[in-house]
């Protein structure tokens, strides 16, 4: 995104950049026409249409022929070779030395889940109840929100808990939170030295970003095939991804802050005699202390998101009950842990952002003016805390926490809506439905996936080289050779259809909303709040409301990622358009501009950066969110790796399906930051931009 720019909060990968501002964003003199705004990406336009005409062309006279097509439940050699690796690994468990390493890994751990498990959401035998039941953990819990973040945070929490056991799923809720507690501590623990590390030295940096890269591009669900294999399944599995997960975005955030202190204060620090060790924990650190806890933001997020995918590898907590209803396509089964999974994201974002403002008011002097008061309700809190945990140790009706049949009638209301939707307004969706598979995603998937296999390489090559120059070519032609050796290029096309279609749509959103917020501040405040609740919600959750509209469907993994990549697009594109100089809009409009010409000869090319950035993570977005489709029909490259996870048989055709999703990530990703960079490029004035990558979703950050 061109310009300083506002703060990006986004569930997976945003790229900030810091520019010196063109001459196009340069002041104009009152009255002067506007600067004209040479827009290189046009020309890209004509040879571009050109490889798709050419394209068509060729596949109306060879469709349907060498489009190494494989049925559902068929395998290649290939897969049954990487079965065979599996198998041989699974064998030598037991005399493997790095088997064994990850062996002792999971069984720490199976144990620490199982001791904090025991601690608060299960019976810890002889016990009929956990050590510490729902009233003690409630009110820690409250109290932990009280010292870091405030009262109204303190509410927040006590809401959500109880929330927890009156729907009835507080065990369920208390093994989710156990998972991303376990994950985020350890992220803490293993990412902060890395985020000093690159922090503080250039050339980790550049090293230790190529695998933060990798880790961000790679769809969540691709994480859990190598994990089960060497991890084995359930909490092990799960504490294991959702921590690996949750690592990249305090590591490149945290770093970030710390390589952006002023230069003139360390140089001021280092006049003074301080060591690199005083200078790194008392200037350093302290002065990026807000950004690090944006990051720890992330991570929590991210952690969560990981935690409820991860119940398709028997990982405990809400995500099970959740998929169960998926998996019957029983919406109402799925509706409350759904919604709890969203009132856990909410509560865990507005407890870490309002600990990060709270420290950066502390930090400038800013805190609580009466420290007395503030010190005997800390103080007050703390044995109200205590009391709790005492009553909950003795007492059972205070140690379980009672039935109540709010959540089940709620699960039946919503299966009875579900219900009447369908009868209501099933021909409207329907109609949608087809209006779009027959004009939009058949179409595109007919060039896509059944022209000749060398056709399609030689013209998403082309395509590359067009918008992304040399460097997107070879990277496009190393993915690309790489999905042809996996043989699952059909999938893989097909996969790459979804994509792109919903990524169309999604930009179209993103045009409409991003440039209306940007041109009205009232829609801003409307609309920016809706967004920032829609990135912190976990992905997996998406697929309940568009399955009941939709059913199961390709359609319906299209739907569920338009919904989770609108979010990040709108307000990229918004702030885009936002950071447009006023000066030059004003000069347009004193020549007579029309409200249209404004948007697109003016702010919608000076805000091209901010466009392709969008379009970046909308792909990638909707490329995580068509994988887990596979969950509910959505077939290709999804359906692969489902089957790669219930079939012990086809485990290696899964993997090569994971591995093919992360090709299709790493081109997409590739080619669409190239253009960004080569646009940058073609602009006078500027330079090479700094990329700080940060996690979109599900963290709403």
């Amino acid at each position: 995104m061109s310009g300083s720019g506002p703060a990006i909060r986004a569930r997976g990968v945003v790229e900030s950049a810091k520019l010196t501002d063109p001459p196009e964003k340069r002041p104009v003199e009152p009255g002067a026409p506007p600067p004209v705004v040479e827009d290189s990406g046009i020309s890209r336009w004509v040879p571009a249409l050109g490889v798709v005409v050419l394209w068509v062309l060729v596949w109306a006279f060879t469709r349907g022929t060498d489009t190494l097509d494989l049925p559902n439940l068929s395998r290649t050699a290939l897969h049954d070779r990487l079965t065979e690796v599996q198998n041989s690994l699974l064998e030598g468990r037991s005399t493997n030395p790095f088997m064994q390493f990850t062996n002792a890994i999971a069984d720490i751990f199976r144990g620490t889940v199982d001791w904090l498990q025991r601690l608060i959401s299960k019976p810890a035998f002889p016990r009929p109840v956990p050590q510490v039941g729902w009233l003690g953990v409630t009110a820690v819990a409250t109290y932990v929100g009280l010292v870091v973040a405030g009262w109204r945070i303190a509410l927040l929490v006590v809401a959500s808990f109880l929330s927890f056991g009156v729907l009835g799923f507080w065990d369920e809720s208390m093994d989710t939170l156990i998972v991303v507690l376990i994950s985020v501590v350890l992220a803490v623990v293993i990412g902060m030295p890395l985020a000093v590390w690159i922090g503080t030295n250039a050339r980790a940096n550049a090293v230790v970003t190529v695998f933060l890269d990798l880790m961000q591009t790679m769809p969540t669900f691709v994480y859990l095939l190598p994990i089960v294999l060497f991890f084995g399944i359930g909490t092990s599995a799960a504490v294991v991804s959702t921590l690996i997960y949750a690592l990249p975005p305090l590591i490149r955030i945290a770093g970030f802050g710390i390589r952006e202190v002023p230069t003139t204060t360390i140089e001021a620090t280092d006049s003074a005699g301080q060591t690199s060790w005083q200078r790194l924990t008392k200037v350093q650190v302290p002065m990026a202390r807000k950004t690090i806890i944006v990051g720890l933001n992330q991570t929590t997020l991210a952690a969560l998101s990981m935690a409820t995918l991860a119940s398709f590898v028997d990982g405990p907590g809400l995500g099970k009950p959740v998929l169960q209803g998926l998996r019957v396509n029983d919406v109402g089964t799925a509706f409350v842990p759904g919604v709890l999974i969203v009132v856990m994201a909410v509560m865990l974002d507005r407890t870490t952002t309002a600990a990060s403002e709270r420290s950066e008011r502390v930090a400038r002097g800013g805190g609580d003016p009466n420290r007395l008061r503030r010190r005997i309700v800390v103080g007050g809190g703390a044995v109200v805390a205590l009391v709790a945990v005492y009553l909950s140790r003795t007492y059972v009706s205070l140690a379980e926490f009672p039935t109540y049949a709010i959540g089940g009638r709620i699960s039946s209301a919503v299966s009875d809506a579900v219900e009447w939707i369908k009868d209501t307004f099933g021909g409207v969706t329907g109609g949608l439905k087809d209006a779009v598979t027959e004009y939009l995603l058949n179409p595109v998937q007919s060039l896509l996936a059944e022209s000749p296999w060398y056709v399609s390489f030689v013209a998403i090559a082309a395509l590359a080289l067009v918008f992304g120059g040399v460097r997107a070519l070879v990277i496009s032609v190393a993915c690309l050779a790489g999905i042809w050796y996996l043989d699952l290029w059909h999938d893989a096309m097909i996969t790459l259809n979804m994509t792109l279609v919903a990524t169309v749509l999604v930009m179209a959103l993103a045009l409409v909303f991003g440039v209306w917020m940007a041109r009205d501040r009232r829609v801003d405040l409307g609309i920016r709040p809706l967004l920032d609740a829609g990135q912190t919600i976990p992905p997996f959750v998406y697929l309940i409301p568009v399955l009941a509209l939709f059913g199961p469907s390709r359609f319906t993994a299209i739907v569920a990622g338009i919904v989770y990549a609108a979010p990040a697009a709108i307000k990229l594109v918004a702030d885009g358009v936002k950071g447009v100089s006023p000066t030059t809009i004003e000069a347009g409009r004193s020549t007579g501009q029309t409200t249209w010409q404004e948007i697109t000869k003016v702010q919608l090319p000076m805000a091209k950066g901010s466009i392709v950035l969008a379009t970046n993570q909308g792909l990638l977005y909707v490329l995580s969110m068509t994988v887990i489709g596979g969950l509910v029909g959505a077939g290709a490259l999804g359906f692969d790796v489902v089957y790669g996870f219930s079939r012990s048989e086809a485990w290696g055709k899964g993997a090569a399906a994971g591995l093919t999703i992360v090709l299709l990530g790493v081109m997409l990703d590739r080619i669409t930051r190239a253009a960004a960079d080569v646009r940058r490029d073609d602009r006078p004035g500027t330079r090479r931009a700094f990329h700080l990558r940060l996690p979109i979703g599900p963290p709403g950050n």
